[in-house]
């Protein structure tokens, strides 16, 4: 074979790889309006589109160093596409205002992971520390703990958050304002749940959600295994592949009930509302468009640069603020504290 075959084969490969690429990206854009109940593959075409995006920039520099203006415009257009996207992980904030307005709401929403189950009260006590140099208005609290030996966290947290409201197990929202009333969205035998409360800001009332779906499954997968290879099991790398795929896949199934329930009290709500919690979904995802709806995502109105809130080695990002379009979101951000697998989210909504 001559080298004009060899280049010819070599450009006609980059091509198909080009198109394959371009219609994989696209079809994961759309993947996330599918409910992962009735298509599974086209739903888990979102958890990779990072490395689609990625693939499609690499593609485009080819073409472009190769002088391909034609075969460029494929990866180009693909890009385009794709802003929206690339939006809910990056944000320049280039017109965000670095000075924040006298009058507004400060909520956070955090996932504390029960504390550690420390003993003696110490990161309850941080992270209350935080909140409060965060002046925080409004804190909803998933995996919360109410004791730590023998205190009650709820007694420390109500000096300065003088209402509070339990969910389900392991929900609270902590609240400066009156709560006035407050419902369980209940999603059934699992340990994950809901919650709603109405507050009172200065006469405004703002419905307060708070929510913790259902997790991937995959650490718990990779732990049991782990455990398992302690004992002397010997298993087999596709067994554990299978293992690991028909608990994510199932994970994606349950959670995308939960966000129907969390949607639909959402849309019956007579009040502006605020969304807060721990989706265990990434952007773009089924869970994470039900759940928006027509809310605003925080981070692509008022964030800036790239935002994770998971602490592990999956650098993603699972905890959300949303709110209602009535509201304007002046600031929003995280900070890296150590005291859970998860990082708390902070947004100033403009009052």
């Amino acid at each position: 074979m001559g080298k004009l075959a060899v280049y010819k084969y070599f450009s006609f490969m980059i091509l198909v790889i080009t198109l394959l690429m371009a219609i994989f990206t696209i079809f994961g854009l759309f993947g996330g309006n599918v409910n992962p109940a009735t298509n599974t593959v086209m739903a888990m075409l979102v958890y990779v589109m990072p490395v689609l995006v990625v693939g499609n920039f690499v593609m485009l520099l080819f073409w472009l160093i190769r002088r391909r203006w034609h075969w460029a415009a494929i990866p180009a257009i693909t890009l385009l596409c794709c802003i929206p996207y690339i939006g809910t992980l990056y944000q320049p904030g280039l017109l965000h205002s670095s000075s924040e307005a006298k009058s507004g709401l400060k909520i956070a929403t955090y996932n504390v992971a029960a504390f550690g189950r420390e003993i003696t009260g110490f990161k309850a006590e941080d992270i209350l520390s935080e909140m409060k140099r965060q002046k925080v208005d409004v804190l909803c609290l998933q995996e919360y703990m109410e004791k730590s030996g023998d205190k009650h966290n709820s007694e420390s947290y109500k000096e300065y958050f003088n209402f509070m409201q339990k969910g389900r197990d392991d929900m609270v929202i902590f609240s400066r304002y009156p709560i006035k009333k407050t419902q369980i969205i209940d999603f059934g035998p699992t340990n994950n749940s809901g919650m709603w409360a109405d507050i009172d800001i200065n006469g405004r009332i703002i419905r307060i959600f708070n929510v913790h779906l259902e997790t991937t499954g995959f650490n718990r997968t990779l732990h049991k295994v782990a455990k398992l290879k302690v004992q002397g099991s010997n298993i087999e790398d596709n067994a554990i592949i299978s293992a690991i795929y028909g608990n994510y896949t199932l994970g994606m199934i349950v959670r995308a009930g939960q966000a129907n329930l969390v949607a639909q009290e959402v849309r019956q709500s007579q009040h502006p509302v605020v969304v807060c919690g721990d989706l265990n979904d990434v952007p773009y995802s089924y869970t994470y468009n039900t759940v928006k709806g027509n809310l605003i995502d925080g981070f692509t109105e008022s964030g800036k640069g790239f935002m994770s809130t998971f602490r592990g080695k999956k650098k993603v990002r699972i905890d959300y603020i949303f709110h209602d379009e009535s509201l304007t979101g002046e600031k929003y951000f995280t900070e890296d504290l150590s005291y859970s697998d998860h990082k708390p989210v902070f947004m100033k909504i403009v009052l």
